[in-house]
């Protein structure tokens, strides 16, 4: 099943205007761990707060529930990516039947009072829906949360062609001087490589594919490109706003950020792509009411009866987080977001034979990347590389 394409473009606006307030340093974010949250919300809000969480969602407030159920059974049928919605309601809170019946299969739970053994089930939900990559539900919770609505969302996969572990010396650029852990491989599909003419500069967008329908886009700008303008790239070039010419059609010489085309002696005939970047593993925590990109979350804070299409008492948001993780190695990769809001009442080498065409990327300088399901071009997470792993010497650790 096929996420539709309107919640798809809406979570992909959604990805781009959070990605455009990128600052430079490490980052991991999902806008489809959000946009769920986003969605029920905006169908039961008032008049106020409806505004603008139809604005951050991209959606209008009629279509918004249905949108949120379609996107939300549509990836728990992708190979590879485990999602869910959980609510948890205080006991003694009404709830509008019809507001129950719309929200996705088996998500309702009840909040005891007791903080201690409210937050060890939150946190035994959020580890069992990531596979234990993310251990704990963002904090959210506090004496007054009546009202606890939470998406999470995990993908692993292994890639179709692995990587060598090398060591990367950079000569110039921000980590310039610094022994940096490298992966290295050689594929025959130069077209895995494009080079796209944004409207803030050029952007290389190496596409690394997974075994389970989901691949991981890595952005490199030109030097100087703010990081922003670089996810946004990625994201253009996902959507279609940009074209990216394929490495099979690039000119030789320099032919974008980290990119030469040139030619090398071969035991086969295909062309080449030889890349070599650099792993990563980030872990990030987000208030998500002082994300720009999730205005309508701030615009519905306080002032009470906010959302009266959940229950007939004023329910105000308390609280909105996201805890998001992405390992990227020679073997594969995976990432996971849990995201939850939480409202108060009132609150080896053979002889070479041919000469044939090799492109190759080298990513050792910051770049961004985004986790994309191939079929559907939805962008499950994104984020931005601005540390190295640094080299370990093979039996002397870091």
């Amino acid at each position: 099943m096929q996420p539709a394409a309107r919640a798809v473009g809406a979570v992909n606006g959604l990805t781009a205007r959070w990605a455009a307030s990128a600052d430079g340093d490490d980052a991991v974010f999902s806008a489809p761990g959000v946009w769920p949250l986003l969605a029920l919300l905006c169908d039961a809000a008032d008049e106020r707060a409806g505004a603008g969480l139809e604005e951050a969602a991209g959606v209008r407030r009629g279509e918004a529930a249905h949108a949120a159920r379609e996107l939300t059974a549509a990836l728990a049928g992708v190979r590879g990516l485990r999602s869910a919605t959980g609510l948890w309601a205080a006991e003694g809170l009404p709830l509008r039947p019809g507001w129950v019946a719309g929200l996705p299969a088996d998500v309702l739970g009840r909040l005891t009072g007791d903080p201690v053994a409210d937050g060890a089930a939150l946190d035994a939900w959020a580890a069992d829906r990531t596979g234990g990559m993310i251990r704990s539900m963002p904090p959210v919770l506090s004496g007054r949360t009546r009202l606890l609505l939470a998406a999470a969302q995990a993908v692993r996969t292994r890639w179709l062609q692995g990587f060598r572990e090398t060591r990367l010396a950079p000569s110039a650029g921000p980590w310039a001087g610094t022994a940096c852990a490298g992966l290295v491989r050689t594929t025959s599909l130069p077209a895995a490589l494009g080079v796209a003419a944004t409207g803030a500069g050029p952007v290389s967008v190496l596409r690394v594919l997974g075994d389970a329908g989901v691949d991981v886009h890595l952005l490199l700008g030109e030097e100087g490109m703010a990081p922003g303008a670089v996810l946004d790239g990625g994201v253009g070039v996902l959507t279609g706003r940009w074209t990216a010419v394929p490495g099979d059609r690039l000119p030789v010489g320099e032919a974008g950020p980290g990119v030469v085309v040139g030619s090398a002696a071969a035991v086969r005939p295909d062309a080449q792509l030889h890349a070599l970047v650099v792993p990563f593993r980030l872990r990030a925590e987000h208030d998500l009411l002082k994300q720009e990109a999730l205005a309508g979350l701030s615009a519905a804070l306080g002032g009470g009866g906010c959302f009266p299409g959940i229950s007939p008492r004023p329910l105000a948001l308390d609280a909105a987080a996201q805890s998001a993780m992405a390992v990227f190695g020679a073997e594969g990769f995976e990432t996971a977001s849990v995201s939850a809001v939480g409202s108060r009442t009132g609150g080896a080498a053979a002889s070479a034979r041919h000469v044939v065409r090799r492109v190759e990327a080298v990513y050792d300088r910051p770049f961004g990347f985004l986790t994309v399901h191939r079929a559907s071009g939805l962008a499950l997470s994104a984020g931005w590389v601005n540390r190295p792993v640094p080299y370990a010497v093979p039996g002397r650790g870091v």
